[in-house]
């Protein structure tokens, strides 16, 4: 039994007296023109009837840590206050005999009320004439204190610390009920997590780090002792201001405080007169500061970005709160432990890469992001830019690149923003060509196979109607490949491989835009604007039988989106949320569900297998079912990365973007060169500082990050399509037509089902001049697949034409 339990009649003259001395003869003190009115007692009896049988204590506000998916770096530390609860057995002797020494010699022998020492601080307020001493025991203290914490409004903040007779009456209640609820110890580890020690800092572990940059149970005497002398009034003896400055009053007020806390250690027996000499003659020096607060003072500089989109991944989560308060209160309160999904080798890889090809300053951004298939863990962001706030004092970010806002004087996003460049809904960027794989999987999962063949002019008038532009004739959308030599016929592979604009506008003509567009939304796009506002992607998605243009990469996306929605191709068309932790473990230990994964089958295994396949043509690796033709349009990446790869280059008109998007079994990686503070521009991106933004800018930043993240990890290949028929459709061999005249051979391949065109020219041939020399492709194509007669110039010298070697395609 605890002393306070053995002495119950104790217990009720304590609160007799202390009610009778609190809530009379103080108030008479304090507030002498109504002591007699009977205003005291009526509220003294009030708080007494509406005290609760227990008294519930809330935990305090802690900082919440974030750190690296390892679990043991810190990247930030989240935080309204600077605190950070600790155990008892942390908290070394001579910090607690410092406390006790400053505050309340008799903590352990009063039962949470000191009876004589309100008395004493009666008579002595009695006779000043004012109140000068409170007489509050650390117990009644820490109730004060945690009756502010537990306040759900201002105004119970407030009330929680007025200087009336109603709040003396109920921390007396309140001591007197805590002591038979807690030990001695519990209280005193309490008191401690809870006082606030100025400088931004609250409770004994953050003002240890704040003030001597070390954890508590290294704490030494002088140090103890002007830590426990801050309590009484941090704004007085603490001589660090706001800016950094020492405040050489405080700094001497501090001093004369600390020694005279050490002298009370040796009154209450804690330390010898020699320990106590022995400290004082100690040099007061302040060698902490405070812990660095969000995402703009990450331990990692390039992590801010990241740390940005957990922020507002958090902030979205109902799991945290019904609303947008109780979210960033939890957050900033809550004390949680993240192990975000950041893994810093990828990190640090993916920012030194950045500013190799595009250093920070420079109007363009270079973007890359990486995400782990399966899970949709973002592994890394990073971006040629400073996450921090420009100072409008003394700016260091250019005019906006956009002409109307530069003559409005506003400032661009570069070297420094805050704005959510990589992931959020106020940016995107076009990523032409990149797209060209969300109409292949809708002409896959629609029957059309891999070896499908498309004759491809240099120029095809599409039934589709726009506006007058560089791609339209006449009132139709008239796209052109990037050069003549990518006319003919191509099967789905080596039109992807090659990037040819005009197989894919057809191929997107006959599976229907309406599917493309579904398909990029199931692999997690989405479509910004109002849908209901014309001109917005929104509104095309949302009547999309005539957005033709759509396969070339015509709406605003972020890298972010990009690199999930291949991985979801690598993950066999699993699509998982993009996600920025690892695990989320709550103050008292839980481990919450909302850091696990959300993933759900979205592309069918084969479709997305055969998409993959064919997307390793562009990156220079070799399909596994044999489709791809030389002459990828960035083939070298490849032999970076050094594991099987697959993905697509894309530009936009007039190279106002440069994207490319890399995959492996076990990391995504999207990059773009694009100006963020100018979407649309109209200033070519495709030289920056002598560098070709596609070559020699993003094809190298997201190989290289590609590369450096797969570090260690095994190389994995990609899955086959169980079955030819995705591949190869339904085999229909192409009869031969050798010789004859072209209407002839025009009806007889019809016939068999088959698509026709007649290649523009001749070719050398044994067959008369004007017959047919032969077909492309010959032998067998996938039925309905195009097959193109070649016309004779009855010259001899073999059969068919060649294909000229391919350009670089942007």
């Amino acid at each position: 039994m605890r002393k306070g339990d053995r002495n119950p009649v104790m217990n009720v003259a304590s609160l007799l007296i202390c009610g009778v001395l609190a809530g009379v003869v103080v108030a008479a003190a304090a507030f002498p023109a109504i002591a007699m009115s009977g205003l005291a007692a009526k509220s003294g009896a009030q708080a007494f009837a509406d005290l609760p049988s227990e008294l519930t204590v809330k935990r305090s506000p802690q900082m919440s840590k974030v750190y690296a998916s390892d679990g043991r770096t810190l990247l930030a530390s989240i935080y309204d206050e600077n605190r950070q609860d600790i155990a008892m057995d942390q908290i070394p002797k001579v910090m607690q005999q410092a406390m006790i020494a400053a505050e309340d010699h008799k903590f352990y022998e009063h039962n949470g009320v000191d009876v004589q020492g309100i008395a004493r601080a009666f008579v002595a307020n009695k006779n000043s004439g004012e109140t000068q001493q409170g007489a509050s025991t650390l117990t009644m203290q820490y109730v004060r204190l945690s009756i502010t914490y537990a306040a759900d409004n201002p105004n119970d903040v407030l009330s929680a610390a007025e200087d009336t007779p109603a709040r003396k009456l109920r921390e007396v209640k309140y001591a007197l009920a805590i002591e038979k609820k807690l030990t001695k110890d519990q209280i005193l580890e309490g008191y401690l997590n809870i006082a606030y020690f100025g400088n931004h800092a609250f409770g004994i572990y953050a003002a240890s780090q704040v003030y001597f940059g070390k954890e508590p149970k290294n704490l030494t005497v002088e140090e103890a002792g002007f830590l426990a002398g801050l309590v009484k009034s941090p704004s007085d003896f603490n001589p660090i201001q706001d800016d950094g400055t020492v405040n050489e009053q405080a700094a001497a007020d501090g001093k004369g405080r600390r020694d005279w806390v050490i002298d009370q250690m040796h009154e209450i027996g804690a330390i010898t007169a020699e320990q106590a000499t022995q400290a004082k003659a100690k040099e007061l020096k302040i060698t902490g500061k405070p812990a660095p607060n969000g995402c703009t003072a990450t331990a990692i500089a390039s992590a801010g970005f990241f740390c940005d989109f957990l922020q507002r991944w958090w902030m979205s989560e109902p799991a945290f709160g019904a609303n947008s308060y109780e979210r960033e209160r939890a957050l900033k309160t809550g004390g949680y432990k993240i192990v975000s999904s950041l893994d810093v080798s990828t990190q640090n890889a993916a920012k030194a890469n950045v500013e190799k090809y595009l250093k920070t300053g420079k109007k363009h951004a270079l973007m890359v992001v990486a995400v782990e298939p399966g899970t949709g863990k973002v592994r890394s962001m990073a971006v040629n830019r400073n996450f921090k706030i420009d100072d409008a004092a003394n700016p260091k970010n250019g005019l906006s690149t956009d002409p109307a806002k530069a003559a409005k004087n506003i400032r661009g996003t570069y070297p420094n923003t805050v704005n959510p460049l990589m992931s959020g809904d106020q940016y995107g960027y076009q990523f032409g060509s990149t797209f060209k794989v969300f109409t292949a999987v809708a002409a896959l999962e629609n029957g059309y196979p891999l070896d499908y063949t498309i004759n491809s002019p240099y120029q095809w008038v599409s039934p589709f109607v726009t506006a007058p532009g560089p791609a339209s004739c006449g009132d139709k959308w008239c796209p052109k490949n990037a050069s003549q030599s990518m006319t003919g016929v191509h099967t789905m592979w080596q039109a992807f491989g090659r990037s040819v604009n005009t197989y894919f506008a057809q191929l997107i003509a006959r599976v229907g835009p309406a599917k493309a567009v579904e398909a990029a939304r199931q692999m997690g796009l989405t479509f910004r604007g109002d849908p209901n506002q014309q001109g917005t992607d929104a509104y095309f998605a949302a009547h999309p039988d005539a957005w033709g243009t759509f396969t070339l990469g015509v709406t605003q996306n972020t890298p972010m989106e990009m690199a999930n929605a291949f991985a979801t191709l690598a993950a066999d068309g699993t699509y998982c949320q993009p996600i920025p932790v690892e695990s989320i473990t709550d103050a008292n230990g839980v481990q919450l569900d909302a850091a696990k994964p959300r993933c759900q089958k979205v592309i069918d295994t084969d479709v997305a297998r055969a998409a993959i396949d064919m997307a390793r043509c562009p990156l220079g690796d070799r399909s596994q079912l044999g489709g791809c033709a030389n002459g990828g349009t960035a083939p070298y990446v490849h032999d970076i990365v050094d594991k099987p790869v697959a993905g697509k280059t894309g530009t936009t008109d007039n190279d106002r973007t440069a994207a490319m998007v890399a995959t492996t079994r076990q990391l995504s990686v999207a990059g773009i060169v694009a100006d963020p503070d100018w979407t649309n521009n109209t200033v070519s991106s495709a030289n920056l500082g002598g560098k070709d933004a596609h070559r020699d800018v993003v094809n190298p930043a997201v190989a290289d990050t590609l590369h450096d993240g797969m570090k260690g990890k095994p190389a994995q290949q990609f899955g086959k399509p169980d079955g030819t028929k995705i591949v190869h459709g339904t085999k229909t061999s192409i009869p031969s037509v050798t010789c004859k005249t072209v209407s002839e051979a025009t009806t007889i391949l019809r016939n068999k089902g088959f698509s026709v065109t007649v290649e523009s020219g001749e070719v050398n041939s044994i067959c008369p001049k004007g017959t047919v020399a032969g077909t492309s492709p010959s032998g067998s194509t996938s039925k309905g697949s195009t097959v193109a007669i070649q016309v004779s110039n009855g010259q001899g010298g073999g059969q068919g034409g060649g294909q000229s070697p391919p350009p670089r395609q942007r």
